[in-house]
């Protein structure tokens, strides 16, 4: 048997889940890179139970901060990264890539490619997925995660690897489920999933002037029209980015066809029915009167924005699209995030830098 040597860099809910599930399987060898690995148990060990109920064998090879002992010599380098960590951590692991090292991400679009090929030696193999394969949580970090769903299938994208077709059969057999190659990174790196999705939910909740709350909101349970309908805008403009790339909605599906819905109405019901999102809530803090209102520094906003509709926007902006709808999001979230990365419809304000777009 030859076992595969994979490196999974990251420690939130995808790198607990996805480094569960490959350290099961009994032909890979799973290690992982972690800024806390004091926070992960002694004996290495993972406890993970997927929806069905089914538990995994989950052990890692090694847990440490040290690249020299993660990275090197590892067949595959998989990033279970937010877009904010990514060119860290790329910087300080290009001197123990191997040179047959492949190296990913568990999804493009935020801006993995883009910082990559500017970060790494330039001929490195790199992969990405453009959808997420797992529905991932944490229960408790370190110990114990939850697999809340599974995709029936997967496409991903490369650059410089000589036989994307092998390299698909491989990611087939480690993540159990069909995979498709892609011929264009922009196809795993433009997408209407969270960069768009998270987004328009918040401002569906937040950006029509009501700030405070008596409770924390359900993010999907108590989706609306309003949501879904800006969410549907944005997909349009999205997709006149994609026409103009030649991108297919066989390659990105139209976000009512991916949810199987034909107006605002029925897609805001499709997302509240899903039962693996059921509980999560939208991102908020307490304040001192007891009321709560948006948490501006989570993820939804410090990635989904910068790293993720910015993106989008710098494409659109490249081929000169409009996007009306795109552009009062950036504005309205821009503004409570106390950054500048948008001045008169250019990407020209002055937090830019800090961003995926300047590897554009």
């Amino acid at each position: 048997m030859i076992r595969q040597r994979i490196c999974i860099c990251g420690g939130g809910n995808l790198a607990h889940v996805v480094g569960g599930f490959l350290s099961a399987k009994p032909d890979c060898e799973v290690r992982l890179l972690t800024r806390h690995p004091e926070r992960w148990q002694e004996d290495r060990s993972l406890q993970l139970t997927d929806i069905n109920g089914r538990s995994f064998d989950s052990r890692f090879a090694v847990i440490s901060s040290d690249p020299a002992l993660t990275v090197a010599g590892a067949d595959m380098v998989l990033l279970c990264l937010p877009g904010f960590a990514i060119a860290q951590v790329l910087e300080s692991v290009k001197n123990h890539i191997s040179a047959h090292s492949l190296v990913g991400s568990i999804v493009s679009s935020t801006g993995f490619f883009l910082m990559a090929q500017k970060i790494l030696p330039e001929r490195t193999g790199l992969f990405g997925f453009q959808r997420v394969p797992f529905i991932a949580r944490i229960n408790e970090y370190g110990k114990s995660a939850s697999l809340l769903g599974y995709k029936p299938s997967l496409a991903f994208a490369t650059i410089n690897v000589s036989n994307p077709q092998e390299l698909g059969n491989t990611l087939s057999k480690l993540f159990n489920v069909p995979v498709t190659w892609l011929d264009s990174y922009l196809k795993v790196t433009l997408t209407n999933s969270n960069p768009l999705l998270h987004p328009c939910r918040l401002y569906g909740i937040f950006g029509k002037g009501k700030t405070v709350f008596d409770r924390p909101v359900l993010f999907y349970e108590e989706w609306d029209d309003l949501s879904s309908q800006t969410l549907i805008d944005c997909d349009n403009e999205f997709r006149l980015l994609l026409d103009r790339l030649g991108i297919t909605g066989q390659e990105i599906a139209p976000i009512l066809d991916y949810y199987d819905s034909h107006d605002a109405h029925s897609l805001t019901d499709k997302i509240r029915s899903i039962q693996a999102f059921k509980g999560l809530t939208a991102p908020m803090i307490q304040t001192e009167n007891g009321k709560y209102g948006p948490d501006w520094q989570n993820r939804y906003f410090a990635e989904d924005i910068p790293y993720g509709l910015l993106i989008i926007k710098a494409f659109a902006c490249k081929y000169c699209i409009d996007t009306p709808t795109i552009d009062r999001i950036i504005e309205w979230a821009q503004s409570g995030m106390g950054r500048q990365y948008m001045v008169n419809g250019q990407l020209t304000g002055k937090d830019i830098s800090q961003t995926a777009v300047n590897c554009i």
